[in-house]
Order: structure tokens, then sequence, then C-alpha cells
């Protein structure tokens, strides 16, 4: 999480704000560890400010290593101090500076997020996010797509933390939301990283491109961002639009670009209307005798139970990933070897 701790801290010790930016942490986050855990400075100015030594620092970085790699608090801090033992009954409890309500709201809104049976890095990443730390946030996600490829990556770390941040969120009174936007925003960023540029198609005869699409009033693009960089890992070609395309839009890109496939993202039932799926799947465009019509791949979970002809609804990510390569086998798609993952 940054450089070592002999860049950090001259013998005077640093002050609790510059080592919480040289940390990526709050100054709170820090002030509660030292209440906490005793992860505190060694020396304090006569005013009674904090100052933290290299030793100290070096202390900080290790705690902050071993929660955002999942380690409850308490036991991190044990492990940074030297000490043995086990973690206390307490130690998942939020992280330390995160906002504490009181009364009936603490209880409601106490506790660690509902992860559930998930892998450890969403622990790590579910920590590093409710600190609102950043760096951690994107250390979490560039492992996590390096060691398990992106769409293991997206479906067993990624949607399960932002899951777990959107139940947290409902739960307990609006709270979280900042830690949703941040990790939203990480994760967008590391799927975008991982998106290979728009290719040409040289073949005329090939088919079109696959065309991604938010029914309209639908902003969830996640899921979206999450299948486009599968595909452009395979050298397919997409059209990305994004959020809340209106019908009018969506049809007349349709006609223009002569798709292979068009996905429809809905994430409410109240947004995925089927009349928008007809009619998008009626398109025809070519020669007369040789016609062609969009696959229409129905994604998301507010399309659950329903469905229309000409429309197929894929119930993962390497699902829809392999579905949509098959119409490019013969074309110079690739349309094997595809990694496991799903939709948000």
């Amino acid at each position: 999480m940054g450089a070592s701790a002999s860049e950090y801290a001259p013998e005077t010790g640093l002050t609790t704000g510059a080592v919480a930016r040289r940390l990526g942490v709050s100054p709170t986050t820090l002030r509660s560890w030292d209440r906490r855990y005793g992860i505190g400075p060694a020396l304090r100015s006569d005013g009674g400010h904090r100052r933290w030594t290299r030793q100290d620092v070096a202390t900080l970085e290790t705690m902050c290593r071993l929660t955002s790699a999942g380690v409850p608090p308490a036991e991190a801090a044990r492990a940074a101090q030297g000490q043995p033992g086990a973690a206390t009954p307490d130690a998942d409890a939020d992280a330390p500076g995160a906002p504490r309500p009181s009364g009936r709201a603490r209880s409601r809104a106490a506790g660690p997020l509902p992860l559930g049976d998930v892998r450890q890095e969403c622990r790590g990443l579910a920590r590093a996010a409710v600190r609102l730390d950043a760096p951690a946030v994107e250390e979490r996600l560039f492992a996590a797509v390096e060691e398990h490829g992106l769409t293991v990556a997206w479906q067993e770390v990624m949607v399960p933390t932002l899951h777990a941040v959107g139940r947290k969120w409902v739960s307990s009174g609006d709270r979280y939301v900042e830690v949703e936007h941040l990790l939203s925003w990480h994760v967008s960023g590391t799927l975008r990283r991982h998106t290979r540029p728009p290719i040409r198609q040289g073949d005329a005869a090939a088919p079109g491109p696959v065309v991604l699409a938010c029914v309209p009033g639908e902003q969830h693009t996640l899921p979206l961002e999450a299948l486009n960089a599968g595909l452009s890992e395979l050298g397919l070609p997409t059209r990305m639009f994004g959020a809340a395309v209106p019908a009018e839009a969506l049809t007349a890109a349709v006609d223009r670009l002569g798709p292979a496939a068009v996905v429809l993202w809905a994430q409410a039932r109240s947004s995925a209307t089927l009349p928008l799926a007809r009619r998008v799947a009626a398109a025809q465009w070519g020669v007369r005798g040789a016609r062609r019509q969009p696959l229409v791949v129905l994604a998301g979970p507010g399309w659950l139970g329903r469905s229309a002809d000409g429309t197929a609804r894929p119930s993962v990510l390497k699902d829809a990933v392999e579905m949509l390569a098959g119409l490019y086998a013969g074309h110079g798609g690739h349309g094997h070897g595809v990694p496991g993952g799903h939709g948000r």
C-alpha cells in the first residue's frame, strides 16, 4: 500500500494527517485503531498530539494490508503488533472510522457486510470499500482479475461484494451509499481497463456487432460493462450504448448496424418491457431471400420469467459470452476457452 516506512517518518514523527495521506486511509480510521486496538504512536507532542515514528508507520502498513485482505481488525492489530491470539468475538464489526449510529439504528446497521459464503477476496474488498480506502479497493480488484481472470473475478468477487453493499444500504437507513458509489466507480474502472479497443470488421459477410444497451429508464451499466469486456477479450465486435437508451434510439441503431445480437439489460421488472424486445427481434435487413435478424438477449433480473420469440436468456456471464461467441464461429471469432462469470 505504498512505499516503505523509511520513506515516511523522520525521527521526530509524522502527524496523523500526514500518515493518513501516505497510507490512503482517513485520520479518523487511524485514531479509531489507536483507541480500539492499541495501534497507536509511540510519541506525543507537547500538546498531546500523535506523532508517528518509522516503526509506528510500519505497523500501520501491516494493519492496512491485513484488513484489506479480509483479516478481522482485532486479529490484524494483534498480528501487526506481533502478538499471538485469535480475533475477539466482535472483531468483524464495522470497519473503524465508519459512522456509528445510535440507539435502534445502531442495532440495525452495525455488524459486517452480509457477504455469506464467499471468497476471502470479497471480505478484503468489502473492508477496503467500507473504509473508503480507494488505493486498497484498486489493489484488491486488480489482484482478483490477475489471479482469476475477468469473468470469474466479476462473478465471484465483484458481484457478491456489490450485492452485500447494496443489501447493507437497504437495511441500514441509507447508510453506505457512499461506499456503494465508490466501489461501483472502481469496479467500472477495472472493467474498462480490461476492455480491449473496438475492432474493425474486415469481412463484409461476417455477422454485425453485438449491441449492448440498458432498456429505457435503466441506469445499471456495470453488468453490460463486464460483458463488453468479456467479448472484447475474444476479439468480438461490440457497440456499447450504456444506460437508459430510448426505444427509438435503440431501434434506429439496430437498423443502422445490422447487429448479430442485441443485449437488453433490465435490473427492475418494471423496466423490462417485452414489446421493446419483440420490436428489436423483428428487425430485418439484407437482400430479399437472405434476410437477417438479430438474436435478442434478455439480461438481468428484470426479465425473470419473461421470454419472447427470437430471444434468449442466459443466466450467467459465461453462458452469455459463449452464446454470443458462437454467432461468429467460422468468421474469425473465438468461441472456446471462455472463463466463467455472471452479471450483477
